[in-house]
């Protein structure tokens, strides 16, 4: 498993890289999925823009682009980019801690890998229960042993 995390003119402040690591691997491997080689590379909103105006033609501002790379089929080979200036703007608009919207939007690009897609609104529903799922995974995973759950 080659899972790797780069900053491009950001800094991503992602805690527990080895448990998200883990964490990424067990969920591939629950949709049938193993990890060859994943990079995560980090940056700020223009970075992003330029990526999305050179390969996709959108000029838009996008939290997440994926390039998957992968040859055989059931092997996960791909580059993810993540704007931490929209993991920032998300988490403030949900409400929610930008701890917990990066590893959102992390899975997000890991199931678009596995097949999962967001056209329609019941695949985005779908793709948000199984965002959903994959964060109760990962808290289950950082409770130290001999922790009470609640």
């Amino acid at each position: 498993m080659a899972i790797y995390f780069f900053e491009e003119e950001t800094q991503a402040r992602l805690k527990q890289r080895r448990l998200v690591k883990r964490w990424i691997q067990d969920i591939s491997l629950q949709k049938g999925f193993r990890i060859q080689s994943l990079n995560f590379i980090f940056c700020t909103d223009p970075y992003l823009l330029d990526i999305n105006i050179s390969y996709l033609k959108h000029d838009t501002y996008t939290d997440i682009i994926t390039f998957d790379q992968s040859e055989i089929k059931g092997n996960i080979e791909a580059d993810i980019f993540i704007s931490t200036d929209r993991v920032k703007e998300n988490a403030y608009q949900q409400n929610s801690n930008y701890h917990t919207e990066l590893l959102r939007v992390m899975i997000h690009g890991v199931l678009h890998l596995c097949g999962y897609k967001d056209s329609s609104p019941e695949e985005k529903n779908q793709m948000r229960r199984e965002e959903t799922r994959a964060l109760q995974l990962f808290e289950s995973l950082s409770v130290p042993r001999g922790t009470p759950k609640r």
